[in-house]
């Protein structure tokens, strides 16, 4: 994903959580109808392989049932949640010619193998890039050479360089409070772009964008066009 420095890309973290239950079709729909440029999707496997979008590990939270999905299969899970948890396939359906971001809770290296398998698959390998922290990102690597990556980063100390060199990311992703402009600057200098996860309010949305980042994943897209319309324009009030 390219991006210039007068562009900041709207990232849906799970879809459009505040309208629609997060990672489903809908929440992604809803989305993609705010102007988001790519949709941020967690994605997990079913026992019989099949990766469907769920950022726990058990259904408890979202779909009521206390439940691991590790000891569901595809059809049972479709039975507990009518159909609701969609598989990666249909999202990326869903999101058509824009990106998915795919984040990798429960990355091991047979999930990455397949998760990368079905992108491919799809036809999807240049709308799709990944998140997560570096031992996630190395099985990516691993997996496809050529995969766009984010990397999670929990520190604002830099990574180290050889980490860097082992995944070849195209992004740094950090926690929003980390961000200031002499980080983003630094990122910018060894030829890496910025993203922030995930400012949910109109100031922690300028601070970001004063700062200089190249993408910003939020729970409020609506709110955040209405920040970078003002802070574009001067009308920040």
């Amino acid at each position: 994903m390219s991006t210039d420095r007068d562009t900041v890309l709207s990232v849906g973290h799970r879809g459009d959580p505040y309208r629609f239950r997060e990672n489903t079709l809908a929440s992604i729909r809803s989305a993609l109808e705010l102007g988001a440029d790519a949709v941020e999707v967690d994605v997990r496997l079913t026992r019989d392989g099949v990766p469907v979008l769920l950022h726990d590990e058990k259904l408890e939270r979202l779909w009521g049932h206390d439940r691991w999905l590790v000891d569901l299969t595809k059809a049972e899970l479709d039975e507990l949640t009518g159909h609701g948890v969609p598989t990666l396939r249909e999202a990326i359906l869903a999101v058509g010619a824009r990106r998915l971001l795919l984040d990798l809770p429960g990355a091991y290296t047979d999930a990455v193998r397949k998760v990368v398998g079905v992108v491919h698959e799809a036809g999807a390998g240049e709308r799709t890039y990944y998140c997560g922290g570096p031992a996630a990102m190395l099985r990516v690597r691993a997996a496809d050479p050529h995969a766009e990556l984010a990397l999670s980063w929990a520190s604002s100390a830099p990574p180290r360089p050889e980490v860097i060199a082992a995944l070849t990311p195209r992004w740094l992703n950090y926690r929003f409070p980390l961000i200031d402009r002499a980080l983003v600057d630094r990122a910018h200098q060894g030829g890496l772009l910025v993203s922030a996860w995930t400012p949910d309010t109109a100031g922690s949305m300028r601070r970001v964008l004063a700062a200089g980042a190249d993408a910003i994943i939020t729970n409020r897209l609506d709110l955040l066009s209405r920040t970078i319309t003002k802070y574009r324009t001067g009308h920040l009030g």
